[in-house]
């Protein structure tokens, strides 16, 4: 359980110079995504998560000449077409198909993507693939393509529900002295997915998919149900909130790997927010749009360790969904004001998928902003 708190100072802040700037998201956010969006099975959904968590923080802060900012520079690459679904191929290490092999591909790498931050920066796990050397999230995508060419049947859920911890390490061996975090987890989380996907979906995702009637909501329920290393849930004031990284990304990924066509087609993919984890909430504070009290900016800098459901890694998380759901209102306006851009559609993986490129690509200028560490499974 969270600390209990007395009466937000978030509304008192600089910050935030009224209430209107907090709903304003709420406003112009579509009835229909409000009435699928907010509640699962006594758990409330990541949009509605992130507007609670943010009216009540204490030490995280929304500002809106960060946002505005943010959204300027988005537009102009909208401008530029330089934002679009179809960039998630671009990346050398993912599927360049849209079949059933790259929506597996796609399940695997999300069941195992978290927790790849280093105590030290200079030892890191990392794995050398086709002339590079590749480290967090990559070096994951890295190891499993290295298998697939060394005819590993990695993405077969029937090697990987029985996988060993021998088999487990020859796939994901490092190419430096240090070994991926959380080798117990991760074996024990692919049996557990392998052996669902064998039980109820006939061995692969693709299943899951069609059950889902091309809705992003339907498959987050599916996923959060019967894949339970997904269940990205905190209890916070009473309430449980769930903020499901994974399980969103990974619906957000196979709309990027099938480009929101066939497999990827999902009506109402909008309906998605970004993914909180420890890196977008460094590009969020790098440009402004969020901003962290000094006693938290003091005990983050001093690398203290959080724990998962702790008070103030829940406001990072929570309040970074919810800036950037204000973030994509903007960016919506602004589009629509200009006659040129008005029916370009920009949602909030689109912003996510930014924002981490940005951060990887100028982590030597972030290096002053410190992330939260939690050596956790949700991201």
């Amino acid at each position: 359980m969270l600390n209990e708190r007395g009466k937000s100072s978030l509304f008192d802040s600089d910050y935030l110079p009224s209430r209107q700037l907090l709903l304003s998201a709420s406003l112009s956010a579509c009835v229909v995504c409000f009435s699928i969006c907010s509640k699962m099975d006594g758990v409330t959904l990541p949009r509605e998560s992130g507007r609670i968590i943010t009216e009540t923080a204490k030490d995280v802060f929304i500002d809106q000449d960060g946002i505005a900012k943010v959204a300027q520079v988005i537009v102009d690459k909208v401008k530029k077409k330089e934002f679009d679904v179809k960039t998630w191929k671009e990346h050398p290490l993912n599927p360049k198909t849209s079949d059933k092999a790259a929506v597996d591909w796609v399940f695997l790498a999300d069941t195992l993507n978290f927790s790849f931050w280093s105590e030290d920066e200079r030892k890191k796990y990392m794995v050398k693939y086709k002339g590079g050397e590749h480290t967090g999230y990559w070096s994951l995508c890295a190891a499993m393509n290295r298998a697939i060419d060394e005819g590993i049947p990695i993405m077969d859920p029937n090697y990987y529900a029985t996988i060993s911890h021998n088999d487990f390490m020859k796939v994901f061996r490092s190419d430096s002295d240090h070994d991926i975090p959380l080798i117990d987890k991760r074996i024990e989380i692919m049996q557990e997915a392998g052996k669902v996907l064998l039980k109820k979906y006939t061995g692969s995702f693709v299943n899951c998919i069609e059950e889902c009637d091309k809705s992003a909501q339907k498959l987050l329920q599916l996923i959060v149900r019967d894949f339970p290393s997904y269940r990205d849930v905190v209890s916070y004031n009473g309430k449980q909130l769930g903020i499901l990284k994974r399980a969103q990304i990974l619906i957000a990924d196979v709309w990027g790997a099938c480009e929101g066509k066939g497999l990827g087609e999902f009506t109402d993919i909008d309906t998605i927010t970004m993914f909180a984890d420890y890196r977008i909430p460094q590009a969020l504070v790098y440009f402004g749009a969020m901003k962290y009290s000094e006693s938290l900016m003091e005990k983050l800098k001093k690398d203290t360790r959080m724990e998962n459901g702790d008070r103030l890694e829940v406001e990072i998380r929570g309040v970074s969904i919810w800036v950037t759901e204000l973030i994509r209102d903007e960016v919506v306006k602004m589009l629509k004001a200009d006659p040129e851009t008005k029916d370009v559609n920009v949602n909030a993986v689109l912003i996510d998928h930014y924002l981490w490129d940005y951060r990887r690509d100028h982590a030597t200028d972030m290096a002053d902003i410190p992330f939260h560490k939690v050596r956790c499974i949700y991201y």
